[in-house]
């Protein structure tokens, strides 16, 4: 199997959250114009010794449960002059989840659903402006995922419950399954212009509406300006959230999203070290709602690989706070396992969702062949639900990446997590303290 082809498809693995369509089947290559079919295939199997009372689970017990999506569609582009393009894409995604629902009661195991997910058209400039280089100006509206750095605030509109809650808020939330999968990913209507190259100095300007309920309907619109270089990326953002849904925000607890102003400043790089991963990022954020306090969530995050040595294994530790007002907004799966669902059990099903909480995590990776890496995750939460501690609980997972095929990936990874408290005593778990035995599978079909 080739080495580039291994490469890409871990690769791809760690990346399946961003915007750009997966894999693509390109049949029509002329004068200029080409064609893509494009699928993204995705099937998971779940099994969780105990439930989490954050969603619609009341009773304790284990719960099982498959999820699968696949998206599909074309893609193409054709040179219009200068070498300047236009481009575009339409694709449908056919979901669903089967079985008892996820563990943490946010999908029943009923949700079916095809619907439309791409349908964007762009436009990039190619050689005719040479001051912002190779299609240095890029504009694209319509239906589209959107991410800013790796994922910490936004990572794509990736948040897909099912209709488990629907009951108990009285809104239908259902995005029509695939929860942990997230099948959807694309924000109902932006507009963005991403200046300049690869290199130096760029920016993002965004406009991005979500139609998804369980975000109250968000609207919000921003800059993000960064600096890339050989060591490392520099990026300062602003987020501000301009319209929600004033029917569900209030039972979601999102009544500060309208008028919202975020600031991020961020860094990620090697530091001009080979073996060397650095990555931090700061944000403040003023509610738009005078009732709510300021709040501000940070990480940093250092990594050595060692290269020289079998395997080539490498070492992350990182630290992560966020305030108990902190709204993550639209963060997301990114660069891998932990990023930024910190915990396969506590990010998914039994909290603390990215606020609320301080997070120390150490992980572990090696690759013992072209087609196989292996790691380990460790998380301790601490300073949880206001102070109370109510969330505070630690999870190991062990997890592998295989390519199994050139078009198959295969992850399977196993979670061990231990609450401190129970759901009696004001936590999430239902019925016990004991600790939690977690099991999924991944297979991801890519062509």
């Amino acid at each position: 199997m080739n080495k580039n082809r291994i490469t890409q498809s871990l690769a791809y693995f760690a990346l399946v959250g961003l915007s750009a369509p997966a894999s693509a089947y390109n049949f029509y290559t002329e004068d200029g114009t080409e064609l893509n079919v494009d699928i993204e295939a995705m099937l998971g199997v779940f099994s969780s010794q105990e439930t989490y009372n954050l969603g619609a689970k009341s009773e304790a017990g284990e719960t099982a449960w498959q999820e699968g999506f696949i998206k599909y569609g074309l893609a193409g582009s054709h040179i219009i002059g200068a070498n300047s393009s236009v481009y575009g894409a339409l694709n449908l995604v056919s979901s669903g989840t089967w079985g008892d629902g996820d563990a943490g009661g946010f999908s029943s195991g009923n949700e079916r659903r095809t619907s439309l997910e791409d349908a964007y058209l762009g436009w990039r400039s190619g050689d005719l402006i040479p001051a912002l280089g190779q299609n240095g100006l890029d504009i694209s509206l319509g239906r589209q995922a959107f991410t800013i750095g790796d994922g910490f605030l936004i990572n794509g509109d990736s948040l897909n419950f099912g209709d488990a809650l629907n009951p108990l808020v009285g809104v239908d939330l259902d995005r029509g399954g695939a929860y942990w999968l997230a099948a959807r990913k694309a924000f109902d209507q932006t507009a963005i212009a991403r200046i300049g190259g690869s290199d130096g100095l760029r920016a993002d300007l965004f406009w991005l509406d979500s139609d998804n309920k369980a975000q109250a309907q968000m609207e919000l619109a921003g800059a993000n300006a960064e600096y890339v270089s050989s060591t490392g990326t520099f990026g300062l953002a602003y987020i501000e959230g301009l319209n929600v849904d004033d029917d569900v925000a209030p039972l979601l607890g999102y009544n500060s999203r309208d008028g919202q102003q975020t600031v991020s400043l961020r860094y990620q790089g090697n530091a001009g070290i080979e073996n060397l991963f650095l990555s931090g990022e700061f944000v403040t954020q003023e509610p738009g709602d005078s009732s709510f306090d300021d709040a501000q969530a940070w990480y940093a995050e250092a990594g050595w690989t060692f290269s020289d040595v079998t395997w080539s294994p490498s070492v992350n530790y990182r630290y992560s706070s966020f305030d108990e007002n902190f709204d993550p907004l639209f963060f997301g799966f990114n660069r891998g396992y932990g990023t930024w669902f910190q915990g396969e059990v506590a990010a998914n099903y039994a909290g603390p969702f990215n606020s609320d909480a301080d997070v120390h995590h150490v992980g572990v990776k090696a690759t013992p062949s072209e087609t196989l890496s292996v790691g380990a995750l460790f998380f301790n939460f601490r300073d949880t639900a206001g102070g109370s501690d109510n969330l505070d609980a630690n999870e190991i997972d062990v997890y592998a990446e295989w390519v199994a095929a050139p078009h198959l990936i295969i992850s399977p990874l196993v979670g061990i997590y231990t609450p401190d408290t129970s759901s009696a005593e004001g936590g999430s778990q239902i019925g016990n303290d004991d600790t939690n035995v977690y099991g999924q599978i991944i297979a991801i079909v890519p062509f």
